[in-house]
């Protein structure tokens, strides 16, 4: 998803309940005027428009009943007032608004805006709104919404969809949770969102990074704190921008010892290019030594991929032990299998109380039995495999992510990495953290073997599981990005997002290093 001004977003993320509770706070214990707010509101989308879109041609604005719409109504009248053809059809019947909704319609007539009830248009009448509109503004469903939505705006969201106009959403796309980030029907994709006062996390994972385009957030300078509010976040929002900060800088003294050694135990028959992919990423990651524990058919392909790799073909279980007494951190489950060959080396690593990170084949072993896991390891299941240990479906999981990897880290202990469109992660007691980043190209085959390396050498350099596993996934998904500006989104293969870890670590040094040398 792409962000603007990462490093200046909101960390606190909230719920629609709290969101709209922090609305309340203001009105009606600061004072702050709900109309005043409502054309800040409509003030900030208008800017963002003229951001995005210098000529707009002309927009057709579709609102809803509640301050949602009303924002809509005045997004229209401030187009008008600049000379922009705007038009709004009330998808709610503009008879049911009331308060500050109402008043914004009234502003928006009164500006000389043209406002027509969905249900005046006739059968065609909004194709053909459609047809000459150049840009929409979907102001219909704010979040309130939880469920579906009805007819007629379903219908609306379908033709929109369909008609491949761009669409700015205001405060969130209609159709869209914006606690969960889930759709449980038909959703608007919008290619800007512009959301306000608090920033929402269904905006950032789910079916909300897939539709919302662009994320901007406006404050709405109120000059109140809205900590005041007493509204605990859902969760905290921390991108590569803000985690590359975090990275240490290495002294010139450095020696390979400080860095940590890293064993990854995978790839068994017909699987090798996972372990071998997920020790390239831990060594380009800055593990100081890493170690490739595999089947013997793949020591040759792991050695001509990545000689700097130490590597041993390992037949069974009883050969890890003394790989495992060398090791900080170990790395398990890519391409591992579930015959006895995964099995034997799973057990070994959890015998030895080693930190770990433990993926892929190694949480589906873990299903359905009682699990060897402390504060200490990091597990990263994907939505299939978290649904597998959580005995739900996957609709469950990505219903509400959040909510899945919490009841996750409280199974099983540890720091869990729920991966998919917005990364959650959850670790005891501290606020769930949504990363967010990344593209379609990171929709194949061995992207996660590439993570559980990345996380495996964070792990061994910053010791701390929590701040490790953030890392990981902001420093992956920058690669990503990084990696898709060559190669593009279908041609991406996880061994392209490997080679562009240096160069984004590179970026990463060269700020840290300056700003070191500024504070001497």
């Amino acid at each position: 998803m792409p962000i603007r001004n990462a490093s200046s977003l909101p960390e606190a993320l909230y719920s629609a309940d709290s969101v709209r509770a922090i609305d309340r706070y203001l009105i009606d214990q600061q004072g702050v005027d709900g109309f005043e707010l409502m054309q800040a509101a409509a003030r900030a989308a208008f800017r963002q428009l003229l951001r995005h879109w210098p000529v707009p041609g002309s927009i057709l604005v579709l609102c809803g009943a509640g301050n949602n719409g009303g924002d809509g109504y005045l997004v229209a009248a401030n187009a008008h007032r600049h000379g922009i053809a705007a038009r709004c059809i009330a998808v709610a019947p503009t008879g049911k608004l009331a308060g500050d909704a109402l008043n914004a319609l009234n502003r928006a007539r009164a500006e000389g805006v043209s406002v027509e009830d969905i249900g005046e248009l006739g059968e065609d009448g909004l194709e053909k709104h459609l047809s000459s509109a150049t840009l929409v503004v979907d102001a219909m469903l704010g979040t309130g919404v939880t469920g579906s939505p009805r007819e007629p705006f379903a219908g609306v969201i379908r033709r929109v969809n369909e008609s491949g106009l761009p669409v700015l959403a205001v405060d969130l796309p209609s159709g869209l949770n914006a606690t969960t980030g889930s759709s449980v029907g038909d959703v608007i994709q919008a290619k800007v969102t512009v959301t306000f006062i608090g920033a929402k996390a269904g905006l950032y994972t789910g079916a909300g990074a897939g539709v919302c385009g662009e994320v901007v957030f406006e404050a709405l300078d109120t000059g109140h704190d809205i900590s005041g509010s007493g509204q605990p976040p859902l969760a905290r929002l921390q991108s590569w921008a803000q985690c590359k900060e975090q990275l240490p800088v290495r002294p010139f003294d450095a020696h390979k010892g400080r860095f940590g050694h890293v064993l990854v135990v995978a790839g068994d028959r017909g699987f090798g290019g996972a372990g071998i992919m997920a020790a390239e990423a831990a060594s380009r990651a800055g593990a100081g030594l890493v170690t490739l524990a595999t089947r013997p058919e793949h020591v040759t392909a792991a050695l001509a991929r990545c000689p700097s790799l130490m590597v041993h073909g390992l037949i069974h279980g009883s050969e890890l032990p003394p790989l495992l007494a060398r090791a900080d951190v170990v790395v398990c489950g890519p391409g591992m299998g579930k015959l006895a060959w995964g099995q034997q080396m799973l057990q070994q690593v959890e015998q030895s109380g080693l930190p770990r990170v433990l993926d892929a084949d190694a949480l589906n072993l873990m299903a359905g039995r009682v699990p060897v896991v402390s504060d200490s390891h990091i597990l990263t299941p994907h939505p299939g495999e978290a649904a597998r240990l959580l005995g739900c479906d996957v609709a469950d999981v990505e219903a509400d992510r959040v909510s899945a990897a919490r009841r996750l880290q409280t199974m099983l202990g540890g720091v869990v990495l729920l991966k998919g469109a917005g990364t959650v992660i959850a670790s005891g007691s501290a606020l769930p953290v949504i990363v967010p980043g990344g593209n379609p190209g990171l929709a194949t085959g061995g992207m996660g073997d590439v993570l559980s390396g990345i996380a495996g050498a964070l792990l061994a350099q910053l010791k701390d599981p929590q701040q490790a596993t953030t890392m990981a996934a902001a420093l992956h998904l920058a690669a990503a990005d990084q990696a898709v500006q060559t190669y593009g989104y279908m041609g991406l293969t996880p061994t392209d997002v490997i080679s562009a870890l240096p160069k984004v670590l590179w970026e990463a040094e060269k700020v840290n290093s300056r700003d070191d040398q500024e504070a001497l």
